[in-house]
């Protein structure tokens, strides 16, 4: 039985959930939404047991410090790049995440920024003289298919896996670069290349890195000079591996390049922002995984968020897996 209104702990979701997940958790413990740049969030705070975040909650050692009742932290999402997890275990307080939520909702977006480069799709929005129809037709052919391209994937983890799954599908020939040794069995054909190889050889280039800070800049001036004048280049990893201005200068410079960036530093970014308002570069509002199933997915950390409230162990803790 769910226990007393009196016993129930405190726990504050800072970003939107899954209606039905929150609605579980809500059964259990005393659930409160609360924005942290709201005035209540602090007196909420210092009371709260737990907190529920996603990608726009930052919990560091500021946060921790006036939150003496916490327990857990359960980020609802993959990455780890907003908890501070050292300052979380110093202080007791587990944290939980939700590792393989939205892995194929990335995939695909992946594939359809891929297929979006290679393939216009004009549409017939009214009847057409056969000449219209012709000229529309001669308009849509594009000038290779992915079939003709060298994918190139940087970093093979559970989404460079994927992708590379999506490439073999494609008859593509797909090449990756990875600090692991990843066993033959799991690459699904991609064949192993050292970095510069990567980046010299790859028509596509997408990179699926995790945020370690040894990834800050990992695309830099001097990875891009590397890329083939026509590159197309996609990220749906972390804003912060990429070297904005270099890349809005390889852009301007390379018209027959393109960029579809998901993922920015800072979220959201301003009118300064080296990307905005190129051509060739396609810029997305974090939304690689936008859909519901991957939010219902995500939003299901609230089970392992009870489960340390209920002093049972939790099915994915951050110190059981590197980020």
């Amino acid at each position: 039985m769910p226990p007393s209104p009196s016993q129930r702990p405190l726990v504050i979701q800072t970003e939107r959930l899954d209606e039905a997940a929150a609605a579980w958790l809500e059964q259990r413990c005393e659930l409160v939404v609360c924005d942290p740049a709201d005035d209540s969030f602090g007196p909420l705070l210092a009371r709260a047991h737990a907190l529920v975040i996603r990608t726009y909650t930052r919990v560091d050692e500021a946060l921790l410090e006036r939150a003496p009742n916490l327990r857990v932290v359960g980020r609802a999402g993959v990455g780890l790049d907003n908890v501070d997890v050292k300052a979380c275990a110093d202080r007791g307080v587990t944290v939980v995440s939700t590792p393989d939520a939205n892995t194929r909702a990335v995939i695909e977006y992946v594939g359809a920024a891929m297929l979006d480069h290679v393939r216009p799709r004009p549409a017939v929005e009214r009847a057409l003289p056969a000449d219209a129809w012709r000229r529309l037709r001669d308009e849509a052919i594009g000038e290779r298919q992915l079939s003709d391209r060298t994918l190139g994937i940087y970093g093979l983890g559970r989404v460079g896996t994927g992708v590379a799954r999506l490439g073999a599908a494609f008859n593509m020939h797909v090449i990756y670069h990875d600090l692991l040794d990843i066993p033959e069995d799991a690459r699904h054909g991609a064949e192993p290349v050292d970095r510069d190889t990567l980046l010299f050889d790859a028509d596509i280039l997408t990179i699926h890195v995790d945020g370690r800070a040894a990834n800050r800049g990992l695309i830099d001036a001097d990875a891009i000079r590397h890329w083939k004048d026509d590159i197309l280049f996609i990220n749906a990893s972390r804003g912060f591996v990429v070297d904005a201005h270099a890349l809005a200068e390889f852009l301007r410079a390379s018209p027959e390049a393109g960029a579809v960036l998901d993922v920015h530093e800072p979220e959201p970014f301003g009118d300064d922002y080296p990307l905005l308002g190129l051509p060739n570069a396609r810029l997305t509002p974090h939304i690689g995984a936008a859909t519901e199933t991957a939010h219902r997915n995500m939003s299901m950390v609230v089970r392992d968020v009870w489960r340390v409230l209920n002093g049972e162990r939790p099915e994915h803790p951050a110190s059981a897996r590197v980020e």
